[in-house]
């Protein structure tokens, strides 16, 4: 009853305001778009699944990028990322996908592949952790690319953030409990859980202590240290030296500063969170075993709220 509560005062809102239509970067399992569609109609938008995105110069079989193009761990071959990064949206449906789009929201997910990062690296190693998906990096890595050349309000969900990183010239950190292993310290699984005995891992809950009084996420959080982030994640943004981001938040892992918010300064709104909003809301929507542990409805809605607001201003201007 909560939730059909929600979503009928979510749809009234979004009747009454002006239309904006969110895009949601496109992905293979329509399940894994369900918590950000209720936070983009909660925060009075209209939700849109956006189109794959193919770089003109590869070739497809169906949806997928070819094989023959892929290392064994299913990573794009370097060659291959270096005709991308120099053509990035250019031929392809950008245009189009995104023509009436006034904003665009990138989800989380699997490992980007490391060829793609901006200094590239050789994959990581860990067999546990191999969950590359060529296809999809490539159809987001167009994406994102046209949003910030064309400064469209987006907002980066934990691998999200991470591609505003690698996009923006950012060194990404492939294995957080490798970092800390190779700085003497311990991964105390601060940012996700260990496994279970079925080997599963779940959201863990900490604190994010943001750094820039003058930023996008100050706006939204209206606080120094934001409480319950619900956190899944094993690779991180490493540095942004150099780039146009700047870091607007971190967590501390065992006396190691780790990046938790970027954003671009030369853009309306481009902001990456490492943690998941969306999953706050659905949690206590939902009402599951462990929802007091995360930050509220009003919270994870913020960031939702700002991105359509951004989307809003850009409308009328």
């Amino acid at each position: 009853m909560r939730r059909l509560i929600f979503l009928l005062l979510a749809w009234a809102a979004l009747c009454v305001g002006a239309q904006v239509r969110v895009g949601i970067a496109w992905q293979r399992s329509v399940d894994n778009y369900d918590r950000v569609i209720h936070s983009i109609v909660a925060a009075g938008a209209e939700p849109v699944i956006l189109e794959q995105l193919r770089p003109a110069a590869l070739d497809y079989d169906g949806i997928n990028v070819r094989d023959s193009l892929l290392d064994e761990h299913g990573i794009l071959l370097q060659p291959w990322v270096d005709r991308v990064k120099r053509d990035t949206w250019h031929g392809s449906r950008a245009d189009e996908a995104l023509r009436d789009i006034d904003a665009v929201v990138f989800l989380g997910g699997g490992d980007v592949c490391p060829t793609l990062f901006a200094a590239p690296q050789p994959w990581h190693g860990i067999e546990a952790e191999t969950n590359h998906d060529a296809t999809r990096d490539l159809s987001e890595y167009l994406t994102m690319a046209y949003c910030l050349d064309h400064d469209i309000p987006l907002l980066g969900l934990c691998r999200g953030m991470q591609l505003l990183g690698i996009v923006s010239g950012a060194p990404l950190i492939q294995d957080l409990g490798t970092h800390l292993a190779s700085l003497g310290k311990c991964d105390r699984y601060v940012h996700r859980s260990d496994r279970d005995r079925e080997g599963n891992r779940h959201y863990v809950a900490h604190d994010v202590v943001v750094t820039d009084r003058h930023s996008l996420l100050w706006s939204i959080a209206r606080t120094d240290t934001i409480h319950g982030a619900p956190s899944w994640h094993h690779q991180v943004v490493g540095d942004v030296t150099g780039t146009p981001l700047r870091v607007t938040a971190i967590a501390c892992d065992d006396g190691v500063d780790i990046i938790e918010a970027i954003e671009r300064t030369d853009k309306r709104f481009a902001l990456g969170v490492q943690y998941h909003p969306e999953t706050a809301v659905r949690k206590h929507l939902d009402h599951e075993p462990d929802e007091a542990l995360f930050m509220s409805v009003d919270e994870g809605l913020a960031y939702f709220r700002a991105l359509v607001q951004a989307a809003q201003s850009s409308k009328i201007n």
